[in-house]
């Protein structure tokens, strides 16, 4: 089992969010199970149990991953963003700010 970072692999990356969204279609329409929370435990429990400890022991270390705000929580099994703890001023906040500069000064 693997400890600790995960090696970046653009191409897999790459060929993970393109070619597999037709097929993820395809396989919901046809199968009522697919894609569900839990189906993976009824599956394949061992693929399961193996996949649960691997992301709870490894963090990804690219740039271009969109798992990297995503915190795992205990209680309900489930992955979630931390949006609502990040402090932010936005695009918009800053252009105000310029703004009020440049008519102060």
């Amino acid at each position: 089992m693997k400890i600790g970072p995960r090696k970046p692999s653009i191409k897999k990356s790459v060929s993970a969010r393109t070619t597999g969204k037709v097929k993820r279609s395809v396989k919901k329409t046809t199968a009522p199970a697919y894609g569900k929370k839990g189906a993976g435990w009824i599956k394949d429990p061992k693929k399961a149990t193996y996949n649960k400890a691997y992301n709870k022991t490894t963090f990804g270390v690219n740039p271009l991953s969109s798992n990297t705000n995503k915190t795992y929580n205990k209680k309900t099994d489930s992955i979630s963003n931390n949006d609502s703890t990040e402090v932010g001023c936005g695009c918009l906040g800053l252009i105000l700010i310029i703004l009020l500069f440049m008519l102060i000064f």
